[in-house]
């Protein structure tokens, strides 16, 4: 009988609609709290800005995942490594 391994980080490198899992959770928790916007105070020119605001927003999330470095802010390693004992005098 064939055996599979099991792969518990599939969520890692799952996609919808083209973005990660936590930032399709923020995109739709930015389309939600729009149409709650536009339900509470209905009004044209908020109705453009919504639309234009979670289309840009859609597109930086897009870019980040494309590019995961442009997130990085400090530096994660030390330029140089030592196995020098380090002493308190």
């Amino acid at each position: 009988m064939k055996q599979y391994n099991v792969y518990r980080n599939i969520r890692v490198r799952a996609l919808i609609f083209g973005l990660p899992v936590a930032f399709f959770a923020l995109q739709m928790m930015a389309v939600v709290g729009s149409l709650m916007a536009v339900i509470f105070s209905f009004n044209l020119m908020l109705l453009i800005g919504v639309g234009l605001v979670n289309a840009v927003l859609y597109g930086v999330l897009l870019k980040l995942a494309q590019e995961p470095g442009m997130l990085q802010i400090g530096v994660w390693f030390p330029h140089s490594i030592s196995n020098k004992k380090i002493t308190t005098l």
